[in-house]
């Protein structure tokens, strides 16, 4: 089989709360998406997308996603996309660096491959466990009173994890940390994902201020080294996010008792094969994840879907449905939401369908 083809669509996905704000003061409030197409002389078409969180969020924006596509894409043409680490290692060789460009290539090229096969993509990722994956909402960083009003509603919806959005005025998120965590139940899991947004002296300040709260403590500065710091001086349990990037930061981070879980983020790694791989690392470290990606539709909703669905569960801290938080559905077929949970397609590949009504024309396509 040979890539004959590649095209490119761009979709803006506008937020279902019309805002999502998190540390120091940032927010999105419509998300730039980018869905790849590639198409092969064996009549397999398969779909990826990428959808960096604006900006200013890690290193990645959506119009560098789609100039690194153009880069890339020409010289992939004949190549076979059911060879995965030798397709990757090629857009490593073509392209140093930029692991969110290559993401939505090989996430279409899993599709493809599931499509080859006859299979939903998370039986080629290890195997189907459980009947359905734990999901988080991300509250958006507001009043603490108002976050609270969130969490309650969403818990109603039949979530039982979240992910606050802290790292603003310490004392304000002392108070968010305290009034979300007053409205859950035993064995509800809350968040403060502080997102870099804490100096050291700030995030000693909340970690000494809530340490009588079930909560966990996520990403609170900038560097690996700070939130090292930070996590040696609390006995609160410890995530780790924008640091975790790559092979070598995780076994740093399991070296040094870094943290108790960390997120692995497809576009940050490059894509489901670089993905996969970390994700069998943590298992086999011990090491419990939540699976997802920076932001995105149907498309990535169904990538995570199916890289959660082939973890095993005692692993997976949680995951996430980033489709319920947009306005528009861009592919029939992705997992939805029920009482905050959802589950892989059992479809061959991705088991979804692009909704070219939607999705538009074509911005850019080869030859």
């Amino acid at each position: 089989m040979k890539i004959t083809g590649f095209k490119v669509y761009q979709v803006a996905l506008p937020l279902l709360e019309g805002n999502y704000s998190w540390s120091q003061g940032k927010s999105v409030d419509v998300f730039d998406s980018t869905v790849v197409q590639v198409d092969t002389d064996a009549t397999l078409t398969g779909f990826g997308e990428v959808c960096p969180l604006g900006p200013i969020y890690l290193p990645a924006y959506a119009a560098g996603a789609r100039a690194g596509i153009y880069e890339i894409a020409p010289q992939l043409l004949g190549d076979d996309p059911t060879q995965l680490q030798a397709l990757n290692a090629k857009m490593d060789r073509v392209m140093k660096g930029h692991p969110y460009v290559k993401s939505a290539i090989d996430m279409a090229c899993w599709d493809i491959l599931g499509k080859a096969a006859q299979m939903p993509v998370c039986h080629l990722l290890g195997g189907r466990y459980g009947e359905d994956v734990i999901l988080y909402r991300a509250i958006s960083q507001r009043p603490a009173e108002e976050m609270a009003r969130n969490v309650a509603e969403y818990r109603s919806e039949g979530y039982r994890r979240f992910q606050l959005k802290v790292g603003g005025n310490p004392n304000d998120d002392i108070e968010r940390i305290r009034a979300t965590r007053s409205v859950l139940e035993p064995g509800d899991k809350l968040i403060a994902d502080a997102n870099t947004g804490w100096l050291m002296h700030e995030a000693m300040r909340v970690v000494n201020a809530v340490r009588d709260v079930d909560v966990y403590i996520e990403q609170p500065c900038t560097t690996y080294e700070q939130c090292l710091s930070i996590r040696r001086n609390t006995n609160l349990p410890f995530v780790l996010d924008e640091v975790i990037d790559s092979i070598d930061a995780i076994l740093k981070g399991a070296s040094d008792h870094a943290m108790d879980v960390v997120n692995i983020k497809i576009s940050k790694f490059g894509g489901l094969t670089k993905a996969k791989q970390a994700r069998d690392l943590c298992v086999s470290l011990g090491i419990a994840m939540t699976l997802e990606d920076s932001w995105g539709g149907d498309i990535i909703t169904a990538a995570i879907s199916h890289l959660a669905h082939s973890t095993p569960t005692e692993f997976l801290f949680t995951s996430t449905d980033f489709n319920s938080y947009v306005t528009k559905s861009i592919a029939s077929g992705a997992p939805q939401r029920i009482n905050g949970r959802m589950s892989a397609s059992t479809e061959p590949g991705l088991g979804i369908s692009p909704d070219f009504d939607i999705l538009g024309d074509p911005i850019w396509s080869c030859p």
